[in-house]
């Protein structure tokens, strides 16, 4: 899975108004907060307050915020509301795709891609970074020696 800047500069400026805990908090802030440079970030802020991700008010005394709870908001729906589907396979989602002869088996393959990525990417909330109180399943997975090996 290929992880775009703009997933997670989304991902780190929600935790950043998740800690913010209710209070209004301006872009330059953000961007100064975790170092992502204004103007990209401005342009995913404004993705994610399409999305319902987060809400906003303009003029001095305006900022952004958390449109739903952090808790109520996962990993997957950043990377949907930016990037659309988790898994998709030439553009299609992968029960879509059919696959011929030898390669028949294949679409399972890729269904089961997706049901690992949602495992992990569903499991996960805002609030769980934010707090760095994340799930046990994670640390499970972060303990296998080969989980930090590059390949």
């Amino acid at each position: 899975m290929h992880i775009t800047a703009r997933v997670d500069c989304a991902v780190r400026a929600l935790v950043e108004l998740a800690a913010a805990d209710g209070q209004l908090v301006k872009a330059d802030a953000l961007s100064s907060a975790q170092s992502i440079p204004y103007k990209f970030l401005e342009a995913v802020l404004a993705d994610l307050r399409r999305g319902g991700l987060v809400s906003s008010r303009r003029g001095p005394d305006g900022g952004y915020w958390l449109a739903r709870p952090a808790d109520e908001i996962t990993v997957a729906d950043v990377i949907r509301t930016l990037e659309g589907p988790l898994a998709s396979v030439r553009g299609e989602r992968p029960e879509d795709v059919t696959y011929d002869g030898a390669a028949g088996s294949l679409q399972r393959v890729w269904i089961a891609v997706r049901v690992n990525l949602r495992s992990v990417l569903e499991g996960v909330t805002i609030a769980d970074i934010a707090t760095d109180v994340l799930p046990e399943f994670v640390a499970e997975l972060t303990a296998d020696p080969g989980a930090w090996r590059r390949r």
